[in-house]
């Protein structure tokens, strides 16, 4: 990977560089004191992948830097800073911040920030190639291939702390069956029953000559896959927010994927020690489905 810094403090500047250099995770190309002093052809000419750049800079911040450069500018950003002012975060990520570190900087918060955006990258990158590769499903207006938006789908299963669980195949192929046998305005303004989904997939999965009863047996194992999968993440987004509550994934995932009273619960008990069974804590299956489908169509549009 190429990075790029701009940071008025050149310690800084030489931290990160080092911190490139001795985890093996690319090649740091160029660095500027100033947001002023870079625009994105600029960035792209040198093919950068990762932006580093700080809030609070004399001449341009940040903020103004990103506005500039994001239009065009093909890369992730990733931004730094002392300030752990909402607002300022929360307009920086609408402009297309894509993670948040905050100073003094610590090595590992480094590191897995930058691990993460990695393979983000990997994974956007993967679908792109699977778009040259592979031909494409008319499905009505819209244009997909079906391993396309697994790939979207596993991009979000990893941000949730899902990717390679039990459950989250079971997901995946719940993705597939809402978007190639529902059309997309039909379920704005309404998602089929639970029962009714779990089924499908099921019959999709053992085939037409499967019996009822192994059908509904699929079903409940299914049910029972996707539970814990949604236990998992929320245990995942709860143990975030207790390292950093501006953590992007926690500010962005808990109030949509989970009903916060449930991670402020999971978050108390983790403060404490404490474990909670699946069994006792609340999860509402349907919102995580309905949340998850149209976070993976967005993701799979915006790439």
């Amino acid at each position: 990977m190429l990075f790029y810094i701009v940071d008025d403090d050149e310690a800084i500047r030489s931290m990160l560089d080092q911190i490139i250099e001795d985890e093996d995770l690319g090649r740091l190309v160029g660095e500027a004191e100033d947001g002023s002093q870079i625009d994105g052809p600029a960035l792209n000419a040198k093919n950068i992948d990762i932006l580093i750049i700080d809030l609070l800079m004399p001449n341009q911040d940040g903020i103004q830097t990103i506005r500039k450069v994001k239009p065009s500018f093909k890369g992730k950003i990733i931004m730094l800073s002392q300030v752990e002012s909402k607002e300022l975060i929360g307009e920086a990520y609408s402009l297309g911040l894509d993670y948040y570190i905050t100073k003094p900087i610590n090595k590992m918060e480094v590191v897995s920030v930058i691990q993460k955006v990695m393979e983000r990258i990997r994974l956007e990158k993967s679908i792109q190639d699977i778009r040259k590769s592979l031909g494409v499903l008319d499905i009505g207006q819209v244009q997909v291939p079906k391993a396309d938006l697994r790939v979207s789908g596993n991009i979000l299963l990893s941000e949730l702390g899902l990717a390679g669980k039990s459950g989250s195949t079971d997901l995946l192929d719940i993705i597939d069956y809402l978007f190639y046998n529902h059309k997309d305005e039909s379920l704005k303004q309404g998602f089929p029953a639970l029962k009714e989904i779990f089924f499908h997939v099921a019959k999709q999965k053992l085939g037409d000559a499967s019996s009822d009863q192994d059908i509904k047996k699929e079903v409940k194992a299914s049910e029972q896959r996707v539970r814990r999968a949604i236990y998992q993440s929320l245990k995942h987004i709860a143990s975030l927010g207790l390292t950093d509550f501006s953590n992007w994934t926690f500010e962005n995932y808990a109030s949509k994927f989970f009903d916060f009273a449930s991670v402020r619960e999971m978050m108390t008990a983790e403060q404490k020690g404490q474990t909670l069974s699946n069994s006792t804590v609340r999860v509402n299956t349907k919102k995580f489905i309905q949340v998850f489908y149209f976070e993976v169509v967005r993701l799979h549009t915006e790439s």
